[in-house]
């Protein structure tokens, strides 16, 4: 690609052309060398002009009506003059390598919206839920104008600490009588969470849903909150009737606000850029490593030796670190 694309590329996403951003999010999913050299140009032009958006990530088990929550409260984003991106992950096949990449058709009505981008992307095995590149389409959808970024993660049980590292505010949504809220405390996630939302609080289960919200409360008293500035607020929604919903958005602005006010959002932002360079510096190790021929048959020698025993792992690790030179 010639320097005149590149420029072509930059202007698209910043006036906002959706299928130019698309195919620059292409680009920076693509793992073809070439295609990665003009991405890294891409996110250096972009990044100095980039305006701040605010960034949610929401969570939650298979069933419990991501996609229906996001689309209910996206299309209320873009009817109050808000412009929505939704960054949705969906799982990979182990075997086959594909994705059903079903979102668009799960959010068909903010799938059309002109204020609205939903770009899909296959997990590819990632764990924590979120794409290799989630952090790099983020950069994308910010630059081209889009002041709300929404990031679905998988929620499959890997854990979601990767997309509450990159967001504002994480969500979690949870579902009534889906268990002990004790053991739900116990597996983590919660832990992670700004706000936590009972869905499907309509019909017959409106009432379970409500008490469910306030059991998650009374358990989430036993979690030391992230920040001294914020308690955890627990309510109902449901994303069939949109009750609640712009409840939810007013406590995730509430909570923008309050880190903002203690100095906590842009020391929050500059950990998890710091955090982004960690991730990106140990995943070109281990991509220089299975690449260089002579490195990967040293792996493949010393992890023989550490199975059998002849070789502490420890040792084997320094012998195999030391070929970086």
């Amino acid at each position: 690609m010639d320097t005149e694309s590149i420029e072509e590329h930059i202007d698209g996403v910043r006036s906002g052309d959706r299928t130019r951003l698309a195919r620059a999010i292409t680009l920076v999913e693509s793992t073809r060398p070439d295609h990665r050299a003009t991405a890294y140009q891409l996110l250096t032009r972009l990044l100095a002009d980039r305006p701040q958006a605010q960034r949610v990530g929401i969570t939650g088990v298979p069933g419990v009506g991501k996609s229906t929550f996001i689309e209910s409260l996206g299309t209320s984003l873009t009817a109050a003059g808000h412009r929505v991106a939704v960054l949705t992950v969906d799982p990979t096949s182990s075997r086959t390598g594909g994705s059903i990449l079903g979102d668009k058709t799960r959010m068909p009505e903010l799938a059309v919206d002109p204020a609205a981008f939903i770009r899909p992307s296959p997990s590819s095995g990632t764990l924590g839920g979120v794409t290799a590149t989630t952090r790099e389409t983020m950069v994308l959808v910010e630059a081209a104008g889009y002041d709300v970024v929404l990031v679905e993660t998988v929620g499959v049980g890997q854990s979601e600490t990767m997309v509450a590292d990159m967001v504002d505010t994480f969500c979690v949504l949870m579902l009534s009588g889906a268990g002990d809220e004790l053991q739900g405390i116990k597996k983590g996630v919660l832990e992670l969470a700004d706000l936590v939302a009972v869905n499907k609080a309509d019909g017959d289960n409106a009432v379970r849903a409500r008490a469910a919200a306030r059991d998650y409360a009374t358990a989430l008293h036993m979690v030391t909150p992230q920040s001294p500035s914020w308690t955890v607020p627990v309510i109902a929604v449901s994303a069939l009737t949109g009750d609640g919903v712009d409840e939810f958005w007013t406590l995730v602005q509430a909570h923008q606000q309050a880190l903002m006010g203690s100095g906590e959002l842009d020391e929050k932002r500059r950990r998890q850029r710091v955090g982004w360079f960690h991730s990106l510096v140990h995943e070109g190790v281990v991509r220089r490593f299975s690449q260089d021929p002579a490195t990967a048959e040293a792996f493949s020698e010393l992890e023989d030796e550490v199975a059998s025993g002849s070789t502490v792992a420890t040792v084997a690790a320094r012998q195999l670190l030391d070929r970086l030179g």
